[in-house]
């Protein structure tokens, strides 16, 4: 079964249970394309984050800009921020009680608040340059802390979908 939903879904779904608990394994949801599907979920957050900033280079080009946080006040933006900075608490949570299914329940939230974002904040706005600049900083930390997960959990991230 694991060739056939690949390695990703199929570590990902391990994960999410405590090692303690029964896990029944829904090879329909493992095989979803859809935002039921978890580790789908996750990942397009990872993939849509890459075309975002893909879009942004293409628009905006690459010089170096220092972004003003400060300009980030929308709840939504708030919260994605809050939302990053729980994964060294979630890390080490892991690490005292062993529960690495804490952190598939971190991507998925953290997922969750990206898409939230990025439904409520147009994130480039030729027209407002230093709030894009810093919704694109946001954008970065964000593909970034999702990386960084990935390689926790032993699964790829992926630039496309």
């Amino acid at each position: 079964e694991q060739r056939r939903i690949g390695r990703d879904v199929s570590r990902f779904f391990y994960l999410m249970r405590s090692h303690d608990t029964h896990m029944d394994f829904d090879i329909d949801l493992a095989t979803a394309k859809s935002d039921e599907n978890p580790v789908f979920y996750v990942q397009y957050a990872h993939a849509r984050l890459c075309a975002i900033l893909r879009k942004a280079e293409d628009l905006m080009g690459t010089s170096s800009f220092e972004p003003d946080f400060g300009l980030l006040t929308h709840e939504k933006e708030l919260a994605l921020f809050k939302q990053i900075a729980d994964l060294p608490y979630e890390v080490k949570r892991c690490a005292a009680d062993m529960g690495v299914h804490r952190l598939t329940t971190y991507g998925q939230e953290l997922a969750r608040s990206f898409h939230h974002f990025y439904d409520a904040c147009r994130v480039i706005q030729p027209e407002h340059i230093e709030l894009s600049r810093a919704r694109l900083a946001l954008c970065e930390v964000t593909k970034l802390t999702l990386r960084s997960l990935f390689t926790l959990l032993g699964i790829s991230a992926p630039e496309a979908m």
